[in-house]
């Protein structure tokens, strides 16, 4: 009799525990799933491709959500989540090469000519950096991460990641140094 009531009490508890989870797991996405989709967006720039690796992620996040300490370090550890996620992905298959630049992404807020012209160049120019200045402007500007927490994302040191967020961005600025005269140029002629 008493193991009767030891196994129902730790089915219960079992049960209390896993409720638990799903509460917290369903918190954790609700919370961040739009920034993933973003960010996993931004990396493949096919939405079916985002959307898989955003189920993906996901579904490693339930797995191991018990390893989640600290439920403020949320959304970095499902950013690190997707980022091993979309590295598994090349590692599985080799997939065809597209050129970004021949892509034009849907936007439903339908922003003025002009302002989506700069919005295309500034993407250019930003793709223009290589992957070490990129990566870590890409996860300040687009998903709002720290230099801290984009340090913990990408496993390096902070005063890394401060180096290369600095360089990133005065490589935009001399693109961008480099483009006015030309932008002049062309505006005195339409003059």
């Amino acid at each position: 009799m008493v193991s009767k009531i030891f196994g129902k009490k730790s089915t219960t508890s079992q049960v209390s525990n896993d409720m638990e989870k799903q509460r917290r797991y369903e918190a954790l996405v609700r919370a961040w799933h739009r920034d993933l989709y973003r960010y996993a967006y931004w990396l493949t720039k096919d939405q079916h491709v985002a959307e898989d690796l955003v189920q993906e992620t996901c579904l490693r996040a339930w797995r191991s959500l018990d390893s989640l300490q600290d439920d403020n370090a949320a959304k970095a550890w499902l950013i690190t989540i997707l980022r091993r996620e979309n590295a598994r992905r090349f590692e599985r298959k080799q997939l065809e090469l597209v050129d970004i630049d021949d892509h034009q992404v849907a936007d439903h807020d339908q922003p003025s000519e002009e302002a989506s012209m700069e919005q295309q160049w500034l993407h250019r120019q930003i793709m223009r950096l290589s992957p070490e200045y990129r990566e870590p402007l890409v996860l300040q500007v687009l998903a709002g991460f720290s230099g801290e927490e984009i340090a913990e994302i990408l496993d390096l040191n902070k005063n890394t990641v401060m180096t290369r967020l600095f360089r990133a961005r005065n490589q935009l600025k001399e693109f961008m140094d480099s483009q006015q005269p030309t932008q002049r140029g062309s505006q005195n002629g339409r003059a």
